[in-house]
């Protein structure tokens, strides 16, 4: 009996340290809406992955390190979104998950490898797809922009756009981490509060860069309805012409969405979830 009673209490006394000691989530960000996340599992995702940017220094060194990679995640069809997804897809082997019509004019106009994309990783709004035997969840959600591709200028096929789909945002579910909604590029739009009636929202990877998304007074509003416990801006600082700023960002998210956490990433910052302790950045 006594020993019964010393196992539990020493199990009991053991929990706080096997917590803390367990895997974590780590999220990296490279400039513009460009992400690595890797799982508690050690599993590779990238979302729209243009590494070497004007904002990245050292995006051609880290592109050309890349050497792991199981996904590749493509909201709609702009350069700066698409990014460097053929090169690190040939490299890796990583399957694409975007939508069917993007990840057609990934492989026709792109130069994405046909062998890496299908029906098992690609869906449309309102579908939800299992990756990795169940690791990693994607549920397809709209954005309101534009989505189209470029066929590069030695390209066999006509110069100019060319259909890709429609826009999207994607919330990811990472078993034993955090579910991600990653806006995509976006306005504003009231059904945002849906996304959080399917499931609490930890981090929400918002456009805050204005001109061709919203800017960072929409963008807190959105932030608003989805009510994650994190935000992350994104797609700002890259160029010039994106002229929302972190700074302005968590002015308004402080009037507007003072229960959400603003987690201001530097070029190339990897951190990790769960943080022992999220405090409201300041500037």
């Amino acid at each position: 009996m006594k020993l019964r009673q010393l196992i539990i209490t020493l199990t009991l006394a053991l929990l706080p340290f096997t917590a803390l000691a367990a895997p974590a989530t780590e999220i990296t960000w490279y400039g513009q809406s460009a992400f690595r996340i890797t799982t508690p599992t050690g599993k590779v995702l990238y979302m729209d992955p243009w590494i070497n940017n004007p904002a990245n220094s050292k995006g051609k060194e880290v592109l050309a390190a890349i050497k792991k990679a199981d996904l590749i995640m493509v909201t709609h069809g702009h350069f700066d979104h698409v990014g460097d997804s053929s090169e690190i897809a040939k490299k890796t082997g990583a399957q694409l998950v975007a939508s069917f019509d993007l990840g057609k004019a990934m492989v026709q106009y792109g130069g994405f490898p046909e062998k890496q994309f299908g029906f098992p990783t690609t869906g449309n709004f309102g579908g939800e797809i299992s990756l990795l035997d169940g690791e990693v969840k994607v549920a397809f959600v709209q954005a309101l922009h534009s989505s189209s591709i470029e066929p590069p200028d030695d390209s066999k096929y006509p110069k100019g756009l060319q259909y890709a789909g429609n826009p999207g945002g994607m919330v990811v579910s990472i078993k034993n981490g955090p579910t991600i909604y990653h806006t995509g590029d976006t306005d504003l739009f009231s059904d945002m509060t849906l996304v959080k009636d399917f499931g609490k929202v930890d981090i929400m990877m918002v456009c805050i860069g204005d001109r061709f998304t919203m800017g960072p007074r929409r963008a807190a509003m959105a932030v608003r309805l989805v009510d994650p416990e994190l935000a992350i801006p994104m797609h700002f600082g890259t160029f010039p012409i994106l002229t929302g700023t972190a700074p302005e960002f968590i002015a308004e998210m402080k009037k507007t969405s003072p229960s959400t956490t603003v987690k201001v990433l530097q070029v190339g910052e990897t951190f990790s979830w769960p943080q022992k302790k999220l405090t409201m950045q300041t500037k």
